[in-house]
């Protein structure tokens, strides 16, 4: 199974399929392509190597890298003629025909796949198969939606022994320590944003507490991990597990050290207080823009207001506070954007990150996009948060484009800023601060964008 998806988190689907559903084990080799960096030539020699012929091989990609997932599929159809290649993942799901109008994908799993994966492994009739989709006498049938799953803890623990852990690690300055590793503790969101495709659905879902820990202690017995980056749309949507999962951190000693993603109207200070308590180092909250308008426009449902409380709570109990902001969504103008970045600028967060408003496949923003005559291309490959896909009627994609660039050198070229992360990383030395600064200098001209970690440690306070 080859997972074309981030080095961080880890996809579920494809990685529970190495545990039973209690009709017994099946035999499963996982290949990480991006962890591990294998291109399609490596990839070709590493599957050539297997000693045996699997019966199905499973892939997912975002809709970004779906053309790297298709071409790895290829490959796999070229050295295992007899193999049944299976796509899920939100891109799968949304564009099952697409996917599937490729010779050598032989099904799609849509939604959420675990069950459906193993049933089809396991010989189910395929008719019978709840979320999939198939070719039969020359037609597409796609069988019915499969509910999604209310309980999560009866999914298995992860089997970390198929990956190679050793190949994960969070972004450039979300983390304290290594080893870590990505998990996602919940599914769904309280958001109705019309940038984002709710892929787990508006119900959240979650791991209880109690089952949440064991299995990061499991992941610390048996890998060593000290750092969770947890990837959750809103990893506080709800607070009560939450509050019950850091007070048995807190009960239990357990050390470990983390991250998440929250909203600022799902956080108050009672939250934050334990959330330190428990080890949470850094919060990123997505605030999108300054301008109420254009608030409105994406549905974000926040007031700028409570985004000056949250940020000033959550630098107040030491949490460090990693804000997201957007440039080019409906509504935008010069004006507009230089509001957001003096925004920005004005709350002062740890870290900041600026992306270009994309219109993904299945999102509200996409349909209006493309009604409206402003999508400028379907070629996935440019969806990737840097590149202007619409050209709006109030600003033009190549203002958008060079106001992010701009965003990031006004932003981290502050002499303030700089002074501040290297007092935040503990640098003292003259040698140390010049390695560093050749990095982060290469990092913001590069915005971020294939760097590699330079050979200092970085260890946040």
């Amino acid at each position: 199974m080859v997972n074309y998806k981030s080095v961080l988190p880890i996809h579920r689907f494809i990685v529970s399929c190495g545990s039973s559903f209690g009709k017994g084990p099946r035999k499963v080799i996982m290949i990480d392509a991006r962890a591990e960096q294998l291109t399609a030539e490596l990839l070709k020699l590493r599957l050539e190597g297997l000693k045996e012929k699997p019966d199905f091989i499973g892939l997912t990609g975002t809709t970004r890298i779906i053309n790297n997932a298709l071409e790895s599929a290829k490959i796999c159809k070229e050295i295992f003629p007899d193999s049944k290649i299976v796509f899920g993942g939100v891109h799968s799901t949304l564009r099952p025909d697409e996917v599937l109008s490729n010779d050598f994908v032989d099904y799609v799993i849509r939604d959420e796949g675990e069950f459906a994966m193993n049933e089809l492994v396991f010989g189910k009739s395929l008719s019978e198969i709840l979320g999939l989709s198939y070719k039969k006498d020359q037609q597409i049938i796609h069988n019915e939606r499969r509910p999604f799953l209310v309980d999560l803890d009866i999914l298995p623990f992860l089997p970390t022994h198929l990956l190679p852990m050793e190949k994960y690690h969070p972004a450039l300055g979300a983390y304290k320590r290594l080893p870590a590793f990505g998990f996602i503790a919940t599914r769904g969101c309280p958001g109705t944003c019309t940038y984002c495709y709710q892929n787990f659905g508006p119900r959240i879902r979650y791991f209880t507490a109690r089952r949440l820990l064991d299995e990061i202690k499991l992941l610390q017995k048996n890998h060593g991990i000290r750092e969770i980056s947890f990837y959750d749309d809103t990893f506080t949507a709800v607070k009560r597990n939450i509050k019950e999962f850091c007070e048995l951190v807190i009960a239990e000693k357990v050390n470990i050290s983390w991250s998440c993603f929250s909203r600022v109207d799902c956080v108050d200070r009672e939250t934050l207080d334990i959330l330190k308590k428990a080890g949470c180092h850094q919060i990123m909250y997505g605030v999108e823009s300054a301008d109420p308008q254009i608030l409105l426009n994406i549905r974000k449902r926040i007031n700028l207001p409570r985004v000056e409380e949250v940020v000033k709570m959550t630098k107040e109990v030491g949490i460090n506070c990693r804000l997201a902001f957007m440039f080019g969504n409906p509504g935008e103008t010069e004006e507009t954007m230089q509001k957001t970045l003096n925004y920005a600028v004005e709350l002062d967060p740890d870290l900041a990150v600026f992306n270009i408003a994309t219109p993904y496949p299945g999102t509200e923003m996409y349909y209006w996009a493309k009604e409206e005559g402003y999508l400028k291309t379907e070629d996935w490959t440019q969806y990737n948060f840097s590149q202007s896909i619409m050209e709006l009627p109030t600003v033009a994609s190549e203002k958008v484009e060079e106001f992010y660039k701009k965003a990031f050198k006004t932003f981290y070229f502050r002499p303030k800023y700089i002074l501040r992360r290297f007092y935040k990383i503990g640098v003292y030395d003259l040698n140390t601060i010049k390695a560093i600064s050749k990095f982060f200098i290469k990092w913001i001209l590069g915005f971020g964008r294939g760097a590699k970690v330079p050979s200092t440690q970085m260890k946040f306070k």
